[in-house]
């Protein structure tokens, strides 16, 4: 006897599930959020500098590695949705884990960098680009942990047995949101670190 999973999909009048057009509009309001951080970042960078300069005390090797983790998490959450969608939920169990393991290894880098930052005399109050900077990749990081949480309840889910090939729409739902964290990381990093 299969355990069959029942689920009702609302859709919107324009045909989209209306949760993931909740979602995506949550993603479009982050969006304009981010944006408005690095605008802020990009326009106050390099004026009222006193105290370290950011090329002096930023650690780009550190925060490569540290990019790159997080960019294999984004790989272990496609895989985590192309398992539940052939029915693996075995395998979507081991992808999520995976990703929550590299989000928080993602958040320890971080943690470990503002460590180092703060030890070189770099703080919130320390300058502009201290103020920005601090602002700027945690919220980030907040965003991650938010990911890490959302990620743990649909583990959850997918351990009480209520996620399945007809229901996967929890696991792009999370996804999305963990692709669009990402995107954002890849932005930060590059202008931050790299311009």
């Amino acid at each position: 006897m299969t355990n069959q999973i029942s689920h009702t999909v609302e859709r919107t009048s324009l045909g989209i599930e209306s949760n993931k057009l909740g979602v995506w509009s949550f993603l479009s309001s982050e969006t304009v959020f981010f944006s408005a951080l690095i605008v802020t970042y990009v326009i106050m960078h390099g004026k009222n500098v006193v105290g370290p300069l950011p090329q002096q005390v930023l650690d780009v090797p550190l925060t490569a590695v540290n990019t790159f983790v997080l960019i294999c998490s984004s790989f272990t959450m496609v895989s985590a949705l192309a398992a539940i969608q052939k029915g693996q939920t075995k395998a979507l169990k081991g992808w999520l884990i995976a990703t929550m393991v590299l989000g928080a290894a993602f958040l320890c880098g971080q943690a470990y960098e503002f460590s180092l930052l703060i030890g070189q005399g770099l703080s919130l109050s320390s300058n502009v680009f201290g103020a920005t900077f601090f602002t700027l990749t945690g919220f980030h990081g907040t965003h991650v942990l938010i990911g890490l949480i959302w990620i743990g309840f649909v583990l959850r889910k997918a351990y009480n047995g209520k996620l399945s090939q007809e229901n996967s729409l929890p696991v792009e739902l999370v996804g999305l949101y963990w692709h669009f964290v990402d995107l954002v990381w890849i932005i930060i990093f590059t202008i931050v670190y790299l311009i």
